[in-house]
């Protein structure tokens, strides 16, 4: 039972973070999210500020300035990935969100007391259920990529594989799961900003070669998709291509919940590209 628990409940969150996202508002994330966002960004503005103090005073070298630098981009677009990845071109639909939420679960039990073993679920013909730990976590995402192996063409399967490398931060083994389906996510522009910004996560040299390309497909398929022009205005910005940057980011303005803090942000990189042109 314990393991029915496990991979049902792994279930409902997988098809939860397919679902909601969309119906919830696209970058607009609930108000406790978007103040730890807004707590780490404003970190992420002062370490900034520092290294640009320290670089400019001569107290940090050129290279060791551009590797922070680097890095706490790395982390910024970690930060900020899961809800970029949410942007949406559709109307919101809350209520939908909602309904959705709390009928996955009760569908589930319903489904499962119909087709399944109802005697399952009762506490006295079970053991106690087990405390996941991150090495049980490990043992599943072990195990799947050993099913992997024997089942290469599962597209779903290895998309998981990526996105839980990705959310554990072993970045190169995201990347090469990403690579097992990159022929079959060429049309889906989630996928491909996500596998683009995985690429940049893993070099730690911010937005470049192939991830730029990822990112241009993506736009060609979806010209509005806002975790793309997030990647693109960002990767522009790095290349000193300030007025392709400025274009990109100013088409995701009208995505993003204004006055919040990756809409000044935003806002703010644009003021400085357009001061660098």
């Amino acid at each position: 039972m314990t393991q029915f628990a496990i991979f049902a409940t792994l279930l409902i969150v997988v098809v939860a973070a397919f679902v909601l996202p969309p119906l919830w508002l696209g970058l607009r994330a609930p108000k406790s999210t978007t103040d730890r966002k807004e707590a780490n960004l404003a970190i992420f503005r002062d370490q900034l500020a520092e290294l640009e103090r320290e670089n400019a005073e001569g107290s940090l070298a050129g290279s060791d300035f551009e590797q922070a630098k680097n890095e706490l981009q790395r982390r910024l677009l970690d930060e900020l990935g899961a809800g970029s990845e949410a942007a949406a071109t559709h109307g919101p639909s809350r209520k939908a969100a909602i309904a959705v939420l709390f009928l996955l679960p009760v569908l589930g039990l319903l489904g499962y007391n119909t087709l399944g073993n109802p005697r399952a679920l009762d506490p006295m013909q079970t053991a106690s259920p087990q405390e996941m730990t991150p090495e049980k976590i490990n043992d599943m995402v072990a195990s799947l990529a050993e099913k992997l192996k024997a089942n290469p063409d599962n597209v779903q399967g290895w998309l998981m594989l990526a996105r839980s490398y990705k959310s554990m931060g072993r970045y190169d083994e995201a990347v090469d799961a990403f690579a097992k389906v990159e022929s079959a996510i060429g049309n889906d522009p989630d996928q491909l900003a996500s596998y683009a910004e995985t690429i940049a996560m893993a070099n730690g040299k911010g937005i470049t070669g192939k991830s730029v390309q990822l990112v241009e497909r993506a736009l060609k398929i979806d010209p509005n998709h806002g975790h793309s022009l997030f990647l693109a205005g960002a990767a522009a910005m790095e290349a000193g291509q300030n007025k392709k940057g400025i274009a990109y980011w100013e088409a995701l303005l009208p995505q993003v919940e204004p006055g919040s803090d990756i809409d000044r942000m935003l806002r703010g990189g644009i003021e400085k590209m357009k001061a660098a042109k």
